[in-house]
């Protein structure tokens, strides 16, 4: 099948989508390739968020770990990149989290036709790695909000230190429906370490009634209670089918923008010469300086903008630091507003003043 790759600054549309590349992989990002927000942070300690690879989150509630995209990958399934976590100070595994999560927005769902007799099998794939063996979890939440429902598979790493393949085939929910919204409907868990409350009951591989317990096995081997313990996680992949099928692979471009749908950076890798926006900014009077950005990619919502680090006003003039102090949004632009000191009247644009990689422009709409 050939595939027509879209532009850097066009958006991706469900029109064009239909139109260019037949995705079956319900996962963004599943080759773990994109990662905007860097390729690692240590310290992570009793937290949830976003780190490295682009729509992958974690939850560390146990010990602290350091979070990267790896090259570490199985051989000769043509993965370049890997999802790991590192703990580098041990807790108490099992007392509480350790998991590796990712969201899907209702609104991608609806072809899988649950709450209908046409609900459609799922199968989950994923090649995973760890130092330790025993018993793990793998979890779906639909998050409807008059029934929340769950289901789950538990599977087995066999060998420590060794990437092994795992898959499993779920049937359709006929009784509840996936709603129709951007907001996350799906929730998908690899469970590593689970407080005792969400190991209480039974893990179903059919769906049923949304109970915390039912999350993840009883037996969870868990990570987090030793510094050796460590995770990889890639080659993902949910489709709408009765087996797994090869990964499919998305050129690294789409798959970028698909990422910046719910998350885009400004300015950390550029020159210093260069506007990190795409619009030129004007200094409506001698404190504020206005800068309007049509984005490069719809996003799933209005984003929010954080400034991080120094940012900075080039004029021909010359060059004054500023800061963010409000914005206006919506899907397709931001509107920002910056203060400092100018002169009025002056045209000019934003950008990174050092080239440093701390210095840049988030713009947020995760689920």
């Amino acid at each position: 099948m050939a595939i027509t790759r879209l532009g850097p600054n066009q958006d991706i549309t469900a029109a064009k989508i239909a139109g260019t590349i037949n995705f079956k992989n319900l996962i963004i990002n599943g080759d773990m390739s994109i990662a905007q927000r860097g390729t690692s942070v240590t310290g992570v300690t009793t937290t949830d968020g976003y780190y490295t690879c682009d729509r992958w989150r974690s939850q560390t509630d146990i010990g602290t770990w350091t979070i990267s995209q790896s090259t570490d990958v199985p051989t000769g399934q043509g993965f370049a990149n890997s999802f790991k976590m590192d703990c580098t100070s041990a807790g108490t595994s099992n007392a509480d989290e350790v998991s590796i999560r990712q969201y899907i927005e209702g609104q991608f769902l609806q072809q899988l036709a649950y709450g209908t007799s046409s609900a459609k099998s799922i199968t989950i794939s994923f090649w995973i790695k760890s130092n330790k063996t025993g018993d793990y979890t793998f979890s779906i939440k639909n998050v409807n909000s008059s029934q929340e429902r769950l289901l789950g598979f538990n599977y087995t790493i066999d060998s420590a230190n060794t990437w092994e393949k795992k898959t499993f085939t779920f049937s359709g929910d006929t009784s509840t429906s996936i709603e129709n919204t951007n907001s996350a409907e799906f929730e998908l868990y690899w469970w590593f370490s689970a407080a005792s409350a969400l190991r209480t009951g039974t893990v179903s591989n059919t769906w049923q009634n949304y109970s915390a317990g039912n999350h993840a096995i009883s037996t969870l081997a868990g990570l987090g209670g030793s510094t050796d313990d460590e995770v990889y996680l890639t080659g993902v992949q949910l489709e709408a089918d009765t087996s797994a099928s090869d990964f499919e692979f998305i050129p690294y471009d789409v798959n970028l923008q698909r990422c910046q749908r719910y998350y885009q950076i400004f300015g950390s890798t550029a020159p210093t010469s260069c506007n990190m926006t795409n619009g030129m900014a004007y200094s409506a009077n001698s404190s504020e300086v206005f800068c309007p950005t049509i984005l490069p990619v719809v996003m799933r919502t209005g984003p929010s903008v954080t400034q991080n680090g120094t940012i900075a006003y080039r004029t021909p003039g010359g060059t004054t630091n500023v800061t963010l102090n409000s914005t206006a949004v919506s899907e397709k632009e931001v509107f920002m507003n910056f203060s400092g000191s100018f002169t009025s009247g002056d045209p000019g644009y934003i950008r990174n003043p050092d080239g440093s990689s701390s210095n840049y422009l988030e713009v947020d709409a995760e689920l």
